[in-house]
């Protein structure tokens, strides 16, 4: 079998949502013997050749072929990046075209497809189309944000309503595309993201004294940040007993200057971040808007239970089992939920830590490639 795979990845598929989820589902369709050609761009100097020996094994090299697509970043106008988007995807056609029969399945990921499927015909295999999260239908939490949706839903409502199939993580991604975008359900593959077994800890950890919450991520206005620093205001002037961890860069000026808040800064290296995320209990999720988040994914691995928003595919991975869902992320309703954390019973929140480790178990790779294997012999049967 022969798949092409169209990313919007800018990195090597290792940093970011986007990027790896491209990442994993290479690596184990490789390890499944399914013979890729990636279509890929990067925006920093790497090495990439230095880079792909040492994410992938020598087999599964084996059955990867690497086409470089350049993709000029430099953001000259508003709307600069859509224009470039599609000339991307017309690079990406150009190249692809000259042996596009040679291919049983297309997957597509973002705006990639734009191009190919404007010029669709008949003998071209099925495409499908992945959107990350499709934020651009969900709820902006600012003027800035909503005219930026207003743009990208240009593109994507053309990939999606001319893909062969679309792949949703699930959840209310699913609703979006049903109701919003009038997508028929037998055309929708839910395929959720997920982590490799060999990261997923072996034993929950014990509940820590204090309680410790975590955060991982940049300072964004979508992630409800500024949210969870108001929440954690109005907990120390209650004198509540807690200790809040934050990974990632936040500007100095709107840290919190208290002992029981911890800034860690920025750290890129799996193996610290996990270290942190196990001497902790609480991960903090509260999003305005998600796909399928993967540090909720890393969180659970690393034996957490999970405070999230109801957004995106949240759902799948965050009940009443496994953490806490919040139907919404304003200051009053996330300082409640703390606040009811850090007095919950240790049983009822070690239940909870156990029941997210179990539940992770479901979206390790090998499952989730195995699933999307099994789709795409479906849809490149003989047509």
């Amino acid at each position: 079998m022969k798949v092409a795979i169209l990313t919007d990845g800018f990195y090597p598929f290792v940093t970011g949502g986007m990027q790896r989820h491209s990442y994993f589902l290479i690596k184990y369709l490789a390890r499944k013997k399914v013979h890729l050609r990636v279509y890929f761009c990067i925006q920093n100097d790497l090495d990439f050749q230095s880079t792909i020996q040492k994410i992938f094994s020598e087999e599964e090299l084996q059955y990867i072929e690497f086409v470089e697509i350049p993709f000029n970043f430099k953001s000259l106008f508003p709307g600069f990046y859509l224009i470039e988007s599609y000339l991307y995807s017309k690079r990406i056609y150009e190249h692809l075209i000259k042996d596009i029969t040679a291919f049983d399945f297309i997957y597509s990921k973002g705006f990639t497809a734009w191009y190919l499927l404007k010029h669709k015909q008949n003998d071209f295999p099925k495409i499908g189309v992945k959107l990350h999260g499709y934020e651009m239908y969900q709820y902006a939490p600012d003027l800035r944000t909503k005219l930026q949706h207003y743009l990208l839903r240009i593109p994507a409502h053309f990939v999606t309503k001319n893909a062969d199939v679309v792949f949703s993580y699930g959840g209310k991604i699913t609703d979006i595309l049903m109701y919003q975008l009038g997508v028929q359900k037998a055309k929708i593959v839910e395929l959720p993201t997920g982590i490799e077994k060999e990261l997923i800890q072996k034993e929950e950890t014990e509940y820590h004294q204090p309680i410790q919450f975590v955060f991982v991520g940049r300072y964004e206005k979508r992630k409800g940040i500024e949210n969870i620093h108001q929440a954690i205001k109005k907990l120390l002037e209650e004198k509540k007993t807690f200790q809040f961890h934050f990974i990632g860069e936040i500007p100095q000026n709107l840290k919190i200057e208290n002992e029981q808040v911890i800034y860690h800064g920025l750290i890129t290296e799996y193996t610290k971040i996990s270290e942190i995320l196990r001497s902790c209990d609480v991960l903090l999720c509260p999003s305005y808007s998600e796909g399928m988040p993967n540090v909720i994914v890393e969180g659970m691995a690393n034996g957490l239970t999970v405070i999230a928003s109801d957004v995106g595919a949240v759902s799948l991975l965050v009940n009443d089992k496994t953490g806490y869902l919040l139907e919404n992320n304003d200051v009053e309703n996330l300082y409640i939920v703390m606040n009811r954390v850090i007095s919950e019973k240790k049983e009822v929140l070690q239940s909870k830590k156990k029941a997210a480790l179990e539940h992770i178990q479901n979206f390790v790779w090998e499952k989730i490639s195995d699933r999307l294997l099994e789709e795409i012999r479906k849809l490149s049967l003989p047509r």
